[in-house]
């Protein structure tokens, strides 16, 4: 048994290439160098006439039946494979496979630039940059390229430089070219702009347009943030803003509103360029706030607050006893909250979770003599306390009014009505520092909003949401409100039908310049008065008959409500267009420069 072994052992492979599955049982002795007589290697049998593949075959069907049906197995399988057996040990399995040339050649070799497969990968490299917003050298990192050869070998990934001036660009120019397609199609448009420096201290410039779309769907599209190296006063803004509107085709007689922050230079550029202006709800709102809490009590507990803040930031000590006293007291795992000082709400934020850990801080911060200073007096907390009365109850409204997917502008003035009434009402539970606070936020609120101007913008906006209508519209002000809508559509309504008319006109005199004059025609010289005065009734009639329907459930999405009422109100559903698309604040610009700080890093 032993010998047998060691002749299985000195058995050698064919020397020329063999593609048949069945070499894998059969070799050949040392000793037959020409490898004449293949030998079975299961029982060391030589097959005579082994030359030919067939009579292999036999022998294993004739003497080794198991072992023929795993041969035949495994040649079905190669040939619908088109992959080859590999000449093998019985010790590696006869199952044992090889690539064959075509596909070693195939995956060596790199694809070629003006390939298809090529473009494909390069053009979904060039996306996932652009949708993503990552920075370009992001190609360049060995992960990414290490991902890209396990993907696929014959990729080759091009430079930094080719995604920067080739590829982004040609993406850049394939997408204007669609959203330039659909802003043709477009009646009105509201846009945000704002100004911002990135990490390096570059300036930018940002412009959005947002607009109601044929099917009812609110569109928001950034056109452009752009390197603004200008001196950013009034003067320049407005002209970079006319320059921008105007390399995407924008008329200015058709910007609805432009929602900008309360900047001078952003006002004066508003007043340069005589475009309708509405102040961001959000930074009015900030504003309020802060001078809302102008008292040097709560400037006081404020300071104290942020330095106590402050001492658990920048102490991994203090972080491990608040954690440890959090689980003895029972109170949530929570950390402390920085505020920003260009948000309110963060302040607010600071405060309730200040009060919420109360305890903890005292303990941490009175056990170790070098932060005992920090500790808050009960008159401290006593004004943390009325002051986050105060204004948390305002906290949602910043987020739910800057939102870019929805109608947000007809909410001002029903929550400029809700705090009026209801949240900045002062009490009989409000402390005088509480009341006090909620008249102040009142009252800096209403002088902002006391604009004529935007008053009335506001009227028209919650005018056309089918969910207010004129609730929130002052009596005295309901006609001048209801004239104007009129007067809007009217004029709509004589911008198309003026060229229609001229067409028809044009048409009728090169089709029958002869034609005998007949008693209808005297009366078509006064046909135009008539018909301005029958299309002023109808609207009329319309709006009527619109501000008598049956009332709007509040959660209705005012869109969709004119999606499906627009074939009843046709001419009113175009002023809804224009007014519902005004965002409520400059969020969507400032959203932009969010995301550009990931892209314009140190590096």
């Amino acid at each position: 048994m032993a010998e047998t072994a060691g002749e299985r052992e000195q058995l050698l492979p064919k020397k020329c290439s063999s593609t048949s599955v069945v070499w894998s049982w059969f070799g050949f002795t040392a000793s037959d160098e020409e490898q004449t007589t293949p030998r079975c290697k299961l029982c060391l049998k030589a097959v005579v006439g082994g030359s030919s593949t067939t009579n292999l075959f036999q022998h294993l069907k004739r003497k080794h039946a198991a072992e023929f049906e795993k041969c035949c197995l495994l040649r079905k399988e190669n040939h619908s494979t088109g992959i080859s057996a590999s000449s093998s040990t019985l010790g590696s399995g006869p199952f044992a496979k090889q690539t064959t040339l075509e596909q070693s050649f195939l995956h060596g070799v790199p694809y070629e630039k003006s390939g298809p497969r090529w473009k494909a990968i390069t053009e979904a490299i060039t996306l996932y940059i652009a949708t993503d917003m990552l920075p370009v050298y992001s190609v360049e990192k060995r992960g990414f390229s290490n991902l890209l050869k396990v993907l696929d070998a014959r990729y080759t990934v091009p430079s930094r430089r080719y995604f920067s001036d080739v590829a982004l660009p040609q993406l850049y120019n394939k997408t204007r070219q669609k959203i330039l397609s659909e802003l043709k199609g477009m009646d009105f448009y509201a846009a945000t702009t704002d100004l911002w420096s990135s990490r390096t201290m570059q300036p930018y410039m940002s412009l959005t347009v947002h607009y109601v779309s044929e099917s009812w769907d609110m569109r928001s599209v950034c056109l452009q943030t752009s390197y603004f190296p200008q001196d950013h006063t009034g003067e320049t803004i407005a002209v970079e803003l006319k320059d921008a509107l105007n390399s995407w085709g924008l008329s200015e007689e058709r910007l609805t509103c432009m929602t900008t922050d309360s900047g001078s230079n952003i006002i004066r550029a508003m007043k340069d360029n005589n475009w309708p202006n509405l102040k961001c709800f959000g930074h009015r709102l900030h504003n309020a706030v802060m001078n809302g809490v102008k008292d040097e009590r709560i400037d006081r507990a404020i300071g104290v607050c942020k330095k106590a803040v402050s001492a658990f930031s920048y102490s991994w000590k203090k972080r491990r006893d608040m954690a440890e006293v959090q689980a003895e007291l029972g109170l949530p795992p929570h950390q402390l909250v920085t505020e920003s000082l260009t948000r309110w709400g963060s302040r607010q934020k600071m405060i309730e979770r200040y009060l919420e850990q109360e305890r903890v801080i005292v303990r941490v911060l009175g056990a170790d003599k070098k932060t005992r200073h920090l500790v808050p007096t009960w008159q401290d907390l006593e004004v943390l306390d009325a002051t986050n009365k105060a204004i948390k109850s305002l906290q949602d409204f910043t987020d739910a009014l800057s939102g870019e997917a929805y109608v947000s502008v007809s909410y001002i003035k029903p929550v400029l009505h809700l705090f009026k009434t209801s949240l900045l009402q002062r009490e009989e539970k409000d402390v005088d520092l509480t009341a006090t606070i909620k008249e102040n936020i009142m009252c800096y609120l209403e002088q902002k909003y006391s604009d004529p101007e935007n008053d009335e913008l506001l009227d028209m906006a919650s005018l056309m949401d089918p969910r207010f209508r004129t609730t929130y519209i002052t009596p005295d002000k309901l006609d001048i409100i209801k004239k104007r809508a009129v007067t809007e559509l009217s004029a709509l309504c004589s911008e198309e039908e003026g060229p229609a008319v001229q067409i028809c006109q044009a048409q009728e005199e090169q089709t029958s310049p002869l034609k005998k004059k007949t008693l209808a025609a005297f009366f078509k010289k006064a046909a135009p008065a008539l018909s301005l005065q029958s299309v002023n009734e109808k609207i009329e009639a319309e709006l009527e008959s619109y501000l008598l329907g049956p009332e709007v459930d509040p959660e209705t999405d005012p869109l969709e409500w004119w999606k499906q009422h627009q074939p009843n109100f046709s001419r009113l559903s175009r002023l809804a267009r224009k007014y519902l698309a005004i965002p409520a604040t400059s969020a969507p610009s400032e959203r932009v420069f969010s995301v550009g700080g990931g892209i314009v890093t140190c590096h």
